[in-house]
């Protein structure tokens, strides 16, 4: 659970903007927006291994 204070005198929306940049940080939202619709099996391979595409051809970008 995410769980941020607010400060003295702090405004509200500055204590907003620091909740979802931790709910950001955490993952949080990503795992809600995956969790609303059904997905098959073949369709988590096929994302799993476009995501590991991307990485590779980040490192690889790094790496030159």
């Amino acid at each position: 659970m995410i769980t941020v204070k607010v400060r003295d005198n702090e405004p509200f929306e500055k204590a907003f903007r620091r909740f979802t940049k931790a709910c950001e940080k955490s993952g949080l939202m990503s795992e809600i927006k995956r969790h609303q619709h059904f997905e098959k099996p073949s369709e988590q391979r096929k994302r799993r291994i476009n995501a590991a595409r991307r990485k590779m051809r980040k490192l690889m970008a790094e790496a030159r």
